[in-house]
């Protein structure tokens, strides 16, 4: 849609306001969004994988290779590459130009979560539920990270570095040219459930099961670890309802925080980052909503009830201003009989036509290529496109 059509406050807006569609493929339990926002994995109870296109809201791609639910999933930054993690313990490294699992790797235990390197998707991190992290490198070789219990593993986005959080509430840094840990911090004495890092590096957000969110700001990792400090800038969380998160997410910019609530809650929170206030809360469907992804790019949040495992998706829906077209145009309730003036049609010669209406008609209009930002200034990347059979048709009927 060309840009001039938009209401410009309305296409600016940071985040949705309203659920404009649900999604209803099998029990969703995970989903995740990649870089580009075109498309959106959907990870079944079953272990099944969908593939959802975000402008027909249909499935494009069935992967199967799990048996049980599945745990995590991680876009590479090309996307081209899928990572999953399942309750049957194994990893699988999907090539989406062929749609096939072409790295496969049994852990022998439960996997909280996995995540590729953000420059390499040839490595990835595996955090293991009651044993030590593991760093899987290109040649597949698998090494041990730290001699510690690890709950949750995620990649600086620079991709040098890994950070860890324990049942003990301790934060580590690990170097990953050397798989040594470099910093340590102890920054509550919970569980650790999350951790996410803005996309700019400058900001990290913990969920602990202590019911508390804490933003941290970073230290800059250039500098000699034994100078970093995690300082913890505000703490988020609900001191009237004590309510438990699920799962957390930082807008593009940082400059907002979601998190979906454990229990009976069925909304969504968004915080400012900057002025640590409640900004908004989503109303939700009336079920607990598990997983959460921000679809930057196109400006749409979803979540998984936990009861249907139906996605919820909020999005904007801008209005369109025509008078973009024409200064003069006007929008009516109704038909109105319109009165033409008396030289309206005449035929006028070329000699007395304006000159600056000639000029006009002599501009060349582009209609075929595509807007190089989008309505909230974003540059549109062009991303990897998933290759889909002429004719063919997915059947989500016994999904």
């Amino acid at each position: 849609m060309n840009l001039s059509l938009l209401d410009p406050f309305a296409a600016l807006k940071e985040y949705p306001e309203s659920i404009t569609h649900t999604l209803s493929f099998g029990h969703s339990v995970f989903v995740k969004y990649n870089q580009q926002g075109d498309y959106l994995a959907s990870g079944l109870s079953s272990g099944t994988i969908l593939i959802i296109d975000n402008d027909t809201k249909s499935v494009i791609r069935k992967l199967i290779g799990h048996v049980r639910p599945i745990q995590s999933l991680c876009w590479s930054k090309c996307g081209t590459y899928l990572l999953s993690s399942s309750r049957d313990w194994k990893c699988l490294v999907w090539d989406l130009r062929t749609c096939k699992a072409v790295r496969k790797f049994d852990f022998s235990g439960p996997i909280w979560n996995s995540e590729f390197n953000p420059k390499d998707p040839q490595e990835f991190v595996v955090s293991l539920y009651d044993n030590f992290p593991k760093y899987v490198k290109s040649d597949n070789t698998i090494q041990t990270l730290q001699e510690d219990t690890v709950l949750v593993t995620t990649f600086h986005p620079s991709g040098d570095y890994i950070v860890t959080g324990t049942n003990k509430g301790l934060i580590s840094v690990i170097s990953r040219e050397s798989s040594t840990v470099i910093f340590n911090q102890k920054v509550t004495n919970s569980s650790i459930k999350n951790i996410i890092i803005s996309s700019n590096g400058e900001k990290m957000a913990i969920n602990s099961s202590d019911r508390i969110i804490r933003q941290v700001t970073l230290p800059d990792f250039n500098t000699e670890p034994k100078l970093w400090h995690f300082e913890v800038e505000n703490k988020y969380q609900d001191v009237v309802n004590r309510l438990q998160w699920n799962s957390i997410m930082f807008s593009a910019s940082g400059d907002y925080l979601i998190a979906s609530a454990f229990g009976s809650a069925h909304n969504i929170y968004i915080w400012e980052t900057s002025q640590f206030f409640l900004n908004k809360i989503l109303e939700g469907p009336k079920e607990e909503l598990v997983d959460v992804d921000w679809n930057y790019k196109k400006c749409i949040i979803c979540a998984t009830g936990m009861d249907s495992g139906v996605i919820y998706m909020w999005s904007l829906v801008v209005p369109q201003k025509w008078s973009a077209l024409a200064p003069d145009f006007v929008e009516i309730e109704e038909n109105i009989d319109y009165q033409e003036k008396e030289d309206e049609f005449d035929i006028v010669p070329d000699d007395e036509l304006n000159q600056k209406q000639l000029d006009e008609e002599d501009e060349y209009i582009d209609i075929i290529s595509k807007e190089r930002t989008d309505a909230r200034g974003n540059v549109q990347e062009k991303g990897f496109v998933i290759p889909i059979e002429y004719g063919q048709t997915i059947s989500t009927d016994n999904i």
